[in-house]
């Protein structure tokens, strides 16, 4: 039967229209708030689990950001300021690295930081190489110096996490290690990320490899869960340095993972990865069990793009 002009005309609109709603946010499995930030969109949101924005502030370049007790949001304005902001969009507290504690006129960015105990926040400085805690007015509490095998003001470190034994866990991406420091500042476990007999290849997406970790988190059994940036991988190392869980680049029917980004394992077993730079065929959030079996995804290329490094999943409000 042939078709009319009509109908033609109908399904070319049809099939324009279902290519730019799978641009637009989209989740399978149950649906969850979440925070999420891309510097290409120059964008950080929280978005309700039926998508809509509950909450968004324009921004620069971006590894970090976090919704504190309060309310209000820890996140940065480019690489050397970090900023608490809140929900009316007004800065209630700032550190702009590159002016304080030291920093004047030397090369500084900032990939990392998070609000400790005692109002302090902890801001981790890549080219000083170096762990500070800084007050509300600014003045250092804590200072822990950094091993950099090969420094760079830019890469030195991505995410860190200060840990409820009061050590530090450093994602250092120029190195391709995570290191554990104590409140010395001394290593006390360190894990280097293997390639894994592959050959380095530059670029920021899946054709890419490396191992440019960018996150690491300490789980509840003692093992360390690593994002592994360019390595396309997810790893659960022990404190052995064996690797008892992997998830690799094309592990996940029909989805391809890039820069592995920010990692969690869930109460329930389950882990959450953030995949950057994988293009709109793949969803920038997704949440797998231990079978590798994925539960949950988020895309969304309409609100954010293809450089969305900031991933995490909310409660209810």
């Amino acid at each position: 039967m042939r078709s009319s002009p009509i109908s033609c005309s109908s399904w070319i609109f049809s099939a324009a229209l279902a290519s730019c709603l799978s641009l637009s946010a989209a989740q399978t499995g149950s649906p969850r708030r979440i925070l999420g930030a891309d510097d290409s969109t120059h964008r950080l949101a929280i978005l309700s689990a039926d998508g809509k924005v509950e909450w968004e502030l324009p921004v620069g370049a971006i590894h970090d950001a976090h919704v504190l007790p309060n309310g209000n949001i820890l996140t940065q304005q480019g690489w050397q300021r970090v900023v608490e902001v809140d929900r009316d969009k007004k800065v209630v507290w700032e550190y702009d690295a590159g002016k304080r504690n030291g920093n004047e006129g030397k090369r500084v960015e900032v990939h990392a930081f998070q609000r400790v105990a005692n109002d302090l926040t902890m801001i981790v400085e890549s080219g000083p190489s170096r762990i500070i805690e800084v007050d509300r007015k600014g003045g250092i509490h804590r200072e822990i110096p950094l091993k950099v095998n090969h420094p760079s003001a830019h890469s030195d470190t991505r995410l860190a996490r200060k840990l409820p034994n009061g050590h530090y866990l450093v994602a250092h991406e120029s190195d391709g290690a995570v290191r554990e420091y104590d409140r010395r500042g001394r290593v006390v476990w360190e894990y280097e990320v293997p390639l894994f007999g592959k050959e380095r290849k530059p670029g920021h997406g899946p054709e890419a490899f490396g191992n440019s970790v960018f996150s690491a988190a300490r789980l509840p059994n003692g093992n360390t869960l690593i994002g592994g940036g360019n390595g396309h991988c997810v790893l659960e190392v022990n404190r052995g340095k064996e690797i008892v869980w992997k998830i690799e680049q094309n592990d996940l029917p029909g989805i391809t993972l890039a820069w592995v980004t920010r990692v969690e394992r869930l109460p329930n077993g389950n882990t959450l990865i953030g995949n950057c730079h994988a293009g709109p065929e793949n969803p920038q959030f997704i949440e797998v069990t231990r079978e590798k079996k994925v539960v949950w995804t988020f895309k969304d290329f309409e609100r954010f793009g293809n450089s969305m490094p900031v991933q995490q999943a909310l409660g209810d409000s």
